[in-house]
């Protein structure tokens, strides 16, 4: 076998390696660790047991703490009329759902990457973000999720500044700006409640185990990776910043990555007004009037 064939088929064999293993990992967190704990969901419980007429009275209560904007508590006041069986068994669809958006034919190979499965053990919210991020591309709106969540992620929207795409930026923030004042005139408390928790939890440090690197540490790489990826074209750099800028970076939210393998690469189509609408495998691509004609 000649060498570069050898080398071929070495690195081929490794890859294959490693995926299994990974999905071994996953499957020991998900179907054995995390049982044996008592811990499946532990952080949906949040999610289940929001009241939306006071969504942050326990801001520091395990299991209790819902860290959401009031819209998004808005959006699991019906889920939480559930059963905790049958709220688990939906969410737990959405979050699978969205990996197998993400990864399409090659889906197990994100499933091999053991932050998935612990994402999608604790429940949280990761996976809908990375989904969000990719779409968000295409349809900037999609970036409300990302910052009526965990807000600092929101620093992807870098991209559309390096590339001076206004009318890309402008949308995604209005489109927030638009929830945020239609729940503002129903939901006032909860949005000073909200604005409060934020404020008091500045620096403090997560009951969860996280990384030990502060916000104001990440940020400013995190800035710089996504500027770096704007200027050199790179869609998958826009995850990787918005990881590294989680509120708290602990190990399941490094599950929000697997947004990079939809990004790793497509060719750009620029539109009359600049702006980038590459699009993932399974979004619509916008057709210009020229090519309708």
């Amino acid at each position: 076998m000649a060498s570069a064939e050898y080398r071929a088929w070495l690195a081929r064999t490794l890859f294959h390696g490693l995926v299994f293993a990974g999905l071994i990992v996953g499957a020991y967190l998900l179907l054995v660790a995390t049982p044996a704990k008592g811990v499946f969901g532990i952080d949906a419980i949040a999610y289940w047991r929001v009241d939306l007429a006071d969504p942050y009275r326990d801001p520091w209560i395990p299991l209790r703490f819902f860290p959401y904007s009031p819209p998004i508590a808005l959006l699991f006041t019906p889920l939480a009329q559930l059963s905790w069986p049958v709220f688990v068994g939906v969410w737990w669809s959405l979050l699978v759902g969205a990996l197998l958006w993400l990864g399409r034919r090659d889906v197990l190979i994100l499933a091999a990457f053991p932050p998935v499965a612990i994402t999608l053990s604790d429940g949280n919210i990761h996976l809908l973000m990375a989904a969000a991020i990719v779409v968000g591309m295409r349809y900037p709106a999609a970036w409300s999720l990302v910052l009526l969540t965990k807000v600092t992620p929101g620093i992807g929207l870098l991209w559309f500044v390096a590339r001076r795409e206004w009318r890309s930026l402008a949308i995604a923030l209005g489109a927030t700006a638009a929830v945020v004042t239609a729940t503002a005139v129903f939901l006032p408390s909860q949005w000073l409640g909200w604005l409060a928790m934020l404020r008091d939890s500045t620096g403090v440090t997560p009951w969860w185990p996280a990384l030990p690197v502060p916000l104001w540490l990440r940020l400013p790489v995190a800035a710089a990776i996504v500027w770096w990826g704007a200027r050199r074209d790179a869609r998958w750099t826009v995850p990787i910043a918005a990881t590294l800028a989680l509120p708290a970076l602990w190990l399941g939210g490094l599950a929000m990555l697997a947004g990079c393998w939809p990004l790793r690469s497509r060719p750009a189509t620029a539109s009359a007004d600049g702006a980038d609408y590459r699009v993932p495998d399974g979004v619509a691509r916008r057709t210009s009037p020229s090519a309708a004609t």
